[in-house]
């Protein structure tokens, strides 16, 4: 009963309390050390003397005191001032962080606010930002981390102490960005939430084929983005509507993509490819909240600007599938002409990959086979072209052909669980592999 109460509350709370701390001491290290401290007191004492009736509350003061007792200590260590001087200073900063400004909901959402642009600050690397912002602001263990961005624990550690003090040696403020920086700040932090989704269903090494703890985890980061936006005030106010839509469209094509969870793999953890896809295990609700967040985007690429128009067109397609209630109720046409769209936006060769499988569907094989020119030199390391030539070539007879690609991508694959399905596509033509 304690265990789960405080494994809710870090899950729940852990952000919203940082920011709390972060606020009145305007120190990252300080703050977290003193929060994990609170935490670790409360699994002690807890299960002696009961859970305490407002958990949130007994775990912001411990985390207090035991910040204004850090501080108190270094101070006296500093040995700049005289002990009674310091105590004097140190009594004063207890009085004022023991006040609690984030009472009131306006306080709260701008603290919270600054923790998500304090972590995915442009200074950081988005791989290290989509980390320490899952960490510090939902409040994701260093263990769990290191399992679902698919490195060793203290490989993680180092990771999440270095972007610490990059922001550290950067001087980056604890602050909201100026309402002219705003927009640009909300994308990054929007890619950053999208690097950690899509780090979800991009499995790299290993056994594991989906992780959708790790796509879960964005999409409450999202949300909670979207959340405290409402709330923020700013002059214009234009500057945080502009980012709506595409925190909108963004939340769609999570919500769509993952609906789909719960199909991608069967019994045995392997992989279901979308046609063969048990639509009836597709999370409905979630699809039904996408589609209502797409309905309310204008379909202006002037309105919505470059960034989210590209996320809408995603989510596009992605709704094309979810609304299809059999495979071969699926709008091919339409998802062609979208993946057209988005490759005249982008010029992605992942953008082109995926419009090659659906020009296909659309208009053959021969079709789509002639839009994957050029994508072995571009994507040289990724198994996926090989794998989509490998499909197509099966679809146009020339098993042959289909089994050299296999090969290709067999020999490229790192994924497990892929790395076998791509073998079981290979052994389905009947061959044996070739010999140099």
């Amino acid at each position: 009963m304690v265990s789960k109460t405080i494994e809710r509350v870090w899950r729940d709370e852990w952000g919203r309390l940082l920011a709390l701390l972060v606020g009145q001491f305007r120190r990252l290290d300080l703050a977290e050390d003193a929060l994990a401290d609170a935490f670790e007191a409360a699994a002690r004492t807890w299960p002696r003397d009961g859970i305490p009736a407002n958990p949130p509350a007994w775990l912001l003061t411990a985390a207090r005191r035991r910040a204004v007792d850090r501080l108190r200590a270094e101070a006296v260590a500093a040995r700049k001032e005289p002990l009674l001087v310091v105590d004097a200073r140190t009594q004063e900063e207890a009085q004022r962080a023991m006040a609690d400004p984030g009472d009131q909901p306006g306080a709260l959402a701008d603290e919270r606010l600054r923790l998500v642009f304090l972590c995915a600050h442009p200074a950081l690397a988005p791989e290290a930002a989509a980390a320490l912002t899952l960490r510090l602001v939902m409040g994701v263990s260093t263990a769990d981390l290191a399992r679902l961005f698919l490195v060793a624990e203290p490989t993680m550690a180092a990771r999440l102490t270095r972007a610490r003090k990059k922001l550290a040696v950067a001087g980056v403020a604890f602050a909201l960005p100026t309402p002219e920086r705003l927009a640009e700040r909300i994308d990054v932090v929007a890619t950053v939430a999208y690097l950690a989704f899509t780090a979800g269903y991009a499995p790299g090494s290993g056994p594991d084929v989906v992780r959708a703890e790790l796509a879960g985890e964005a999409i409450r980061l999202t949300r909670l983005l979207r959340q405290l936006l409402q709330g923020y005030a700013v002059q214009p106010p234009s500057a945080a509507t502009q980012s709506a839509p595409l925190l909108d469209a963004l939340l769609a094509l999570m919500l769509l993509q993952h609906s789909r969870r719960e199909a991608r793999v069967d019994d045995a953890g392997r992989l279901v490819l979308l046609p063969d896809q048990d639509r009836g295990r597709w999370k409905r609700g979630e699809i039904a909240d996408a589609l209502g967040l797409l309905a309310g985007l204008p379909d202006d690429p002037a309105v919505l600007g470059r960034r989210a128009t590209e996320v809408r067109l995603q989510a596009l397609i992605a709704a094309e599938h979810a609304v299809a209630l059999r495979a071969g109720d699926t709008d091919w046409r339409r998802i062609a002409d979208r993946y057209a769209a988005l490759d005249r936006l982008t010029a992605s060769p992942v953008v082109r990959l995926n419009r090659a499988v659906a020009v296909a569907e659309a208009d053959g094989p021969e079709a789509g086979l002639a839009l994957l020119d050029g994508l072995d030199e571009v994507m040289p390391t990724s198994h996926r072209v090989s794998t989509v030539r490998a499909e197509l070539l099966v679809r146009a007879g020339r098993a042959e052909e289909a089994a050299a690609a296999y090969e290709r991508a067999i020999g490229l694959c790192t994924n497990e669980a892929e790395h076998a399905h791509l073998r079981g596509r290979r052994e389905a033509l009947g061959r044996e592999p070739g010999r140099p």
